[in-house]
């Protein structure tokens, strides 16, 4: 009887075992599995739809920020070209303008007050109307003054005596001035363009991002068809790594600077 009882003893003391023993075990369960897979599937379907969409924002982007640097481009060449006549027609401008010095300084050292006369009135008259005041600053050339009728010849010939009247204005720093504001717009162009690239960078690296997603997706699906619960687990075990490497590589490729619901 005793042994009997002994039996007994240990057999409910063997099932208890074999109970903790599929206790430890039933956290990966057949179930379990199946919530997991079918969790991770919903995640990961949501993160390849919103790597998707932002992926198109910045091919969206990129296309907008091609067609605007091409016509900030347009508007700076144009300006470039204006700048380009307005420099050919103030060279032309003082080329007259130094003749006429010329005439006056020859006229004044053979004492030849008619000429010098003449060759100043010219020279008013054709400053007054003609003389940027860019280059007149440039020179020192008071149009105001010079014509106001009061002892101008003597105030041009006072003012011939200066270097800064008779040297040309055309310096590398003047001369840069007159493309100043084409080449601040072809500057702007350079950046948009660049913001292209970029947006065209970082939408390759989402559709990168979208295939690593759909490698996780596809392993994420077929894991009900293995019967064994070991090659279920290593399976979904690789879906889980590629699934944690596209969400590290996809926080690591800036947002788009705007369109969609970011502006």
């Amino acid at each position: 009887m005793e042994e009997e009882k002994k039996e007994v003893s240990e057999v409910k003391e063997t099932e208890k075992k074999e109970v903790k023993a599929e206790g430890k075990k039933s956290f990966l369960n057949e179930n379990t599995l199946e919530i997991i897979t079918v969790i991770l599937l919903g995640i990961t379907a949501l993160l390849t739809a919103w790597a998707s969409y932002v992926g198109s924002i910045h091919g969206g982007n990129q296309a907008t920020n091609y067609a605007t640097s091409n016509n900030i481009s347009s508007d700076g060449n144009s300006l470039y070209n204006a700048a380009v006549q307005n420099l050919s027609q103030d060279m032309g401008i003082w080329n007259t303008i130094a003749s006429y010095e010329v005439e006056i300084l020859y006229a004044e050292s053979v004492k030849d007050n008619a000429a010098i006369e003449a060759n100043v009135w010219k020279l008013q008259w054709f400053c007054e109307d003609n003389l940027p005041e860019n280059m007149a600053a440039a020179i020192g050339y008071d149009v105001e003054k010079f014509n106001d009728g009061n002892n101008d010849t003597q105030e041009i010939l006072e003012w011939l005596k200066d270097d800064k009247a008779i040297t040309t204005p055309f310096t590398e720093e003047f001369v840069n001035k007159y493309f100043e504001e084409a080449n601040t717009k072809l500057e702007e162009a350079e950046k948009v363009i660049e913001q292209g690239k970029q947006d065209n960078a970082n939408g390759d690296k989402f559709s990168l991002v979208t295939v690593i997603y759909s490698v996780a997706l596809f392993l994420l699906g077929i894991v009900g068809v293995f019967k064994n619960t070991t090659n279920k687990k290593l399976v979904l075990a690789v879906s889980v790594v590629c699934l944690i490497i596209a969400v590290i590589f996809m926080c690591t490729i800036p947002l788009p600077t705007s369109g969609g619901i970011f502006g």
